[in-house]
């Protein structure tokens, strides 16, 4: 006589879903995180200067001049025209910000030296204070 059921097969755990789940869980713990860090200023490599300090966190807008002479303030690209008044913007949203000034590491095909004496000669007749951005060159002085 012929068995119409076949035999139950065993039961068996499988791993790969399970691991599945578990990257996927991890790749969104890792992409929230990512998204809860708040970044003011255009990310560039910055330059080495020997006297370079550590900062307190104050509220801060850094003017990036990027190796194609761009001029950006905070992540707006304003050139040197719009440059005070998005930084009178960022004063009167809070009068303690710190104003930072970044040059791009590298060489570019653009001089930014007239571009960094305008810069700085444009917020020095207005008044305002800045501070230069670099990386420690980790020598003396």
């Amino acid at each position: 006589m012929l068995r119409l059921r076949r035999a139950d097969p065993d039961m068996r755990i499988e791993l790969m879903p399970l691991i599945d789940v578990i990257f996927l869980i991890l790749t969104f713990f890792v992409y929230a995180m990512v998204l809860m860090v708040r970044v003011d200023m255009v990310p560039v490599p910055l330059e080495s200067y020997g006297s370079g300090e550590s900062t307190e966190p104050d509220p801060a807008v850094a003017i990036t001049l990027k190796l194609d002479g761009t001029v950006w303030v905070g992540q707006v690209q304003t050139g040197l025209d719009g440059m005070l008044a998005e930084i009178d913007r960022a004063k009167a949203a809070d009068p303690g910000t710190v104003i930072y000034l970044a040059l791009e590491a590298g060489d570019g095909l653009t001089d930014r030296g007239p571009l960094l004496t305008a810069a700085w000669d444009r917020l020095h007749t207005a008044g305002i204070d800045i501070k230069l951005v670099g990386q420690p060159d980790g020598g003396g002085p």
